[in-house]
């Protein structure tokens, strides 16, 4: 079964852009995947079609090699445009595969582990009362595992000011009422998207207090290991760390090392299921469970499902919270996954087990789109 080509479609779906990649085959079977790398859709679409060069009539049954082949071919391995493409092609590859074998493709990952894949949800309210009242319903609703945000979103057209120190008083101050409410049986996490220093994190878990928090994600920037470890020995709240890593080697010091504590891989950007499987068996060794991150399309998170369905090691599955009416969706994806009591079930439909109106996406434009920016009150830049 040869590969006769490889289409990208970035396109404005809904609120944001998606980078969706089809994969043909002679035999008339396709896949579909998506990448991960928003706000720099054009910079991953350039990398499929350089792949698509060389990709072109070989065998799309041979996932892994042409894994290591996309990974490798250019001499400069790695870096996230290029594994963002390579996650997207191999997730449309995993798609084909079972296809062709009439299998959903968790079944060609070790097979079901479990029949539904428990979520967290998360609250984008700000900090103080809109907060506590919008944990308060997610909770009446059957939420059990709800994640809060630091409450400051800004756009790139009208920059916002982030305040570390208010955020941190009003973020304690808030997750500790939450707490307190609701109390012991709830998961509460909250994601600070790396706006934190070492030393700010060390003071935010102080002012929090023992037992309030059950994760903290992504409290600093991800690329200097030693800075976690030096923040592992003074902070005891578990980590929830990895959406931005690119493969099993950005994971690796940080599972090795014990640092992060759910493992928040992301299909789309970490080299697809081929290496999240991986990734998924690394974390298991040390005995922590993956918590994906999910905040993309239909796609991602079909890929994700299957994932989840197949490790032994999963603790929650991210809902994105970001696009509250999802019914455009329907137009433009056929069988897409959709929450029901707050679990995604897992379906035997072949492959990944979702359809893409392929007319209609190539229909949809790009619009360029740009993180919201966020400044200190000095008016230096800072992570959004």
């Amino acid at each position: 079964m040869k590969i006769s080509d490889i289409k990208v479609y970035p396109a404005w779906v809904g609120h944001r852009n998606l980078c969706l990649v089809k994969v043909e085959t002679d035999e008339g079977i396709y896949g579909w995947g998506e990448s991960g790398l928003s706000s720099r859709e054009l910079a991953v679409a350039g990398a499929v079609k350089h792949f698509r060069e060389f990709l072109i009539g070989r065998d799309a049954r041979n996932i892994g090699a042409l894994w290591q082949e996309m990974y490798r071919s250019q001499y400069f391995e790695g870096g996230r445009v290029l594994t963002a493409a390579i996650s997207a092609i191999d997730i449309a590859l995993w798609d084909i595969a079972g296809k062709a074998l009439n299998v959903p493709t968790y079944q060609l990952l070790g097979g079901k582990q479990r029949n539904e894949i428990p979520l967290f949800v998360t609250s984008t309210k700000p900090m103080g009362q809109a907060l506590l009242d919008d944990f308060r319903a997610l909770r009446e609703q059957g939420w059990e595992v709800i994640r809060a945000t630091t409450g400051e979103h800004g756009s790139p057209t009208e920059p916002t000011t982030f305040d570390v120190r208010k955020s941190i008083a009003a973020a304690a101050g808030s997750l500790k009422e939450i707490r307190q409410e609701l109390g012991e049986e709830l998961v509460l996490g909250i994601d600070y998207h790396h706006r934190l220093s070492v030393a700010e994190t060390a003071s935010f878990c102080q002012k929090l207090g023992e037992g309030v928090l059950d994760f903290l994600e992504e409290p600093i920037r991800d690329q200097s290991v030693t800075a976690y470890q030096g923040l592992r020995k003074i902070v005891n709240v578990p980590f929830a760390i990895g959406e931005e890593f690119a493969s099993k080697w950005d994971f690796l010091p940080h599972i090795e090392n014990d640092l992060t504590n759910f493992a928040r891989i992301d299909v789309c950007n970490v080299g697809g299921l081929t290496e999240a499987m991986k990734v998924a068996a690394m974390a298991e060794s040390h005995y922590i469970d993956i918590m994906p991150h999910d905040p993309l399309g239909p796609v991602c998170t079909a890929a994700t499902i299957q994932m989840c369905a197949a490790v032994p090691n999963l603790s929650w599955c991210e809902i994105a919270p970001y696009d509250s009416n999802k019914s455009d969706h329907d137009k433009y994806f056929i069988n897409r996954p959709k929450e029901v009591n707050r679990v995604y079930p897992v379906g035997d439909a072949p492959g990944i087990g979702i359809d893409v109106n392929e007319e209609m996406i190539a229909e949809q434009s790009f619009k360029f789109w740009e993180a919201p920016r966020l400044y200190k009150p000095d008016g230096s830049y800072t992570n959004w």
